[in-house]
């Protein structure tokens, strides 16, 4: 019998249906730990709601240095960031530095601002550490360094061939719009499931996109180069925070001085920049850092991508560099903020609902595909018999 070359229809149908039954189960679990993550914040918020408050009173708050040691004696690690807050009734959240031997951060805390006083740990915080590992490497050994982080990667490449092949394999001869964004739910059988799978993708394929693209800066370091220099540019990425007088870069040359520096630094940030902000994240700084970074958002603002930075010269408390994410080009902001754009929150919160409805459509997604398999090889077993009977009857008429 002479050898048919398949058509590139049936070479991408064939490539479309073996990704769904291999990486698309891979992708249906990734979809739900996603959507989980997406929010995480308001999820830990809800379970950590009796220790999200303090009693402020008449009291006045602990200087930074002062607070990070009390917190760093009664947890026994040393403190790696405070969140802090412009409500006086707010609780810090107290961020731990990794252990130097095994790179594990011990469990976050929260904190009484104005004495210290621990008021536990964060409830969930291990829960979602698990379901975030599992998104990105499936637990498996090796970690961000092993073959799970090798295996998620190939499957969001995945993800971008399925939202390819499918476009192409459902590409209509009559182009009308119900046609496309319209599933056709009352006809029988095998076409009811293919109508609501093709139609269902083919309006999340922007949403699905997003998340593959800004997926693979994490699985493909040369990808986020790529995508750096496609959105900002050499000369950006390079470009130095601006500076009161005079150009001075990320990394000064200034080393840090102990409690103190982080105390002038704080006084001199509340003087200045912070006057506006609502939340603080201040990042301790390690014997030889050059800088001490403060990150900010304004008063009643969450969007973590309008988060703004300043760091502070740790000798004298003076400002080095400052930078506003409403003065940062769309390009840097993206790349900034790409958890942010891979979860939708970037485009606000209606977005972020869709992208995390997206991700938990992914199940459906393989169930729907495999159903669509079965029903095909179910409908070929029963064809190939009466094409048996067809042969042999023309053979022996």
């Amino acid at each position: 019998m002479p050898f048919v070359i398949p058509s590139l229809r049936t070479v991408l149908f064939r490539l479309h249906w073996a990704l769904g039954l291999t990486a698309g189960l891979v992708l249906a679990l990734m979809g739900v730990t996603g959507a989980l993550m997406s929010y995480e914040e308001a999820v830990t918020g809800f379970a950590n709601h009796d220790r999200l408050t303090v009693t402020a009173g008449d009291r006045q708050a602990l200087p930074p240095a002062a607070l990070a040691a009390r917190i760093a004696a009664q947890a026994g690690f040393p403190v790696n960031g405070l969140t802090l807050s412009d409500d006086p009734a707010a609780s810090v959240f107290v961020r731990f530095a990794r252990d130097p031997a095994t790179r594990e951060r011990p469990p976050s805390v929260y904190a009484d601002p104005y004495d210290g006083t621990v008021l536990g740990p964060v409830r969930l915080e291990g829960a979602f550490t698990t379901v975030r590992d599992l998104h990105r490497w499936l637990l498996l050994p090796g970690g961000s360094k092993g073959w799970g982080r090798t295996i998620t990667g190939a499957c969001v490449l995945a993800l971008l061939v399925f939202l390819g092949t499918g476009l192409y394999l459902r590409w209509p001869k009559i182009h009308r719009w119900r046609v496309w964004l319209k599933p056709s739910l009352s006809r029988p059988g095998r076409a009811r499931w293919w109508s609501l799978h093709a139609v269902a993708g083919t309006w999340l394929i922007p949403v699905y996109g997003v998340m593959a693209l800004t997926g693979l800066t994490w699985s493909y370091p040369s990808f986020k180069d790529g995508a750096a220099w496609l959105l900002v540019g050499e000369r950006a990425a390079a470009k130095p925070m601006r500076a009161a007088g005079r150009r001075v870069a990320p990394e000064a040359a200034v080393d840090a001085s102990g409690p103190a520096a982080v105390d002038r630094a704080w006084a001199a940030f509340r003087a200045g920049e912070g006057h506006a902000a609502g939340t603080a994240i201040l990042t301790l700084p390690s014997p030889d850092a050059k800088a001490i970074r403060i990150r900010w958002l304004p008063k009643g603002v969450d969007d973590l991508s309008a988060r703004n930075e300043a760091r502070y010269d740790a000798a004298t408390g003076a400002l080095l560099a400052a930078e506003r994410a409403a003065d940062t080009p769309l390009g840097k902001r993206l790349m900034d903020n790409i958890l942010e754009v891979h979860r939708g929150r970037f485009f606000g919160g209606l977005v972020a609902l869709l992208f995390c409805l997206a991700a938990l459509a992914m199940p459906g997604f393989a169930a729907t595909g495999l159903t669509l398999y079965v029903l095909r090889r179910r409908a070929a077993a029963r064809r190939r018999p009466e094409a048996v009977r067809t042969t042999l009857h023309a053979a022996n008429p």
